[in-house]
C-alpha cells in the first residue's frame, strides 16, 4: 500500500472537480433548489446503500441539526432511519423498493429527493428517484463517472469523474458539505 498515492489520487479527483464547470454550476443549482424547497416549508430526502446511507444520515443531519452555527433546523431525513419500516419492506416486498414505498409514504411535490450511490445504478435509489419524479418532488443525484441508471430520472445530477469507490466517495460527502454550507448561508445570512 502507498499511502502518499491514495491520497495523491483523492486530490487529483477532487482537482478533477474543482476543474469541471458544469459541476460547480450544478452545485450552485442545487443549492437554489434546496434553498427554495426549505424556503416552502418542503423538505429535503436523501437515499443510498452502505456508505452512501451514511453520507445521506450524516448530510440530512446538517440540515437538521447545523452546520457551522446555530439557526433553526431544515426539515431533512435519510429514508433507511426507520429500521422496522426497511426490514418489513424489504422481507414483505423487496429490498428493491425500501426507498420507493417510504417516497409514496411521505414524499409531497415540492420536496427534494436526493440518491447517492457510486454506481447510478443502485436498484433501490433508480426506483426511489422514478417515484420522486412521478409525485413531483424534485431529483438530485450525486453518481460516480456516467451517472449510471440515476442520470434518467435526475433533475440535477452531480458525476464525480472516477469509477473509484473511495474517491467517489470522498468527493459526495465533500460536494455534500459545499451544499450545507451554501444552503445555510442564503437561509440565515451571518449579521
Amino acid at each position: 500500500m502507498d499511502i502518499k498515492e491514495i491520497i495523491n489520487q483523492s486530490i487529483k479527483t477532487k482537482q478533477e472537480v474543482l476543474n469541471n464547470n458544469s459541476i460547480i454550476e450544478e452545485i450552485k443549482n442545487i443549492v437554489d433548489v434546496m434553498v427554495a424547497c426549505f424556503k416552502n416549508n418542503n423538505k429535503v430526502l436523501w437515499c443510498g446503500n452502505g456508505g452512501s446511507a451514511a453520507d445521506a444520515q450524516h448530510l440530512a443531519a446538517e440540515f437538521s441539526g447545523r452546520f457551522y452555527y446555530d439557526r433553526p433546523a431544515l426539515n431533512s431525513e435519510a429514508l433507511h432511519c426507520n429500521t422496522s419500516f426497511l426490514t418489513a419492506i424489504g422481507n414483505d416486498y423487496s429490498y428493491d423498493i425500501i426507498f420507493s414505498r417510504m417516497i409514496e409514504a411521505v414524499g409531497k411535490k415540492g420536496d427534494v429527493l436526493v440518491g447517492i450511490s457510486t454506481s447510478g445504478n443502485s436498484k433501490n435509489v433508480v426506483l426511489a428517484l422514478k417515484e420522486a419524479k412521478q409525485r413531483g418532488l424534485t431529483t438530485i443525484s450525486f453518481t460516480g463517472e456516467g451517472g449510471g441508471e440515476m442520470k434518467n430520472y435526475s433533475d440535477y445530477i452531480i458525476s464525480v469523474p472516477s469509477k473509484d469507490t473511495p474517491r467517489v466517495q470522498e468527493c459526495q460527502i465533500m460536494i455534500g458539505h459545499i451544499i450545507c454550507q451554501g444552503v445555510e448561508e442564503e437561509m440565515f445570512p451571518k449579521k
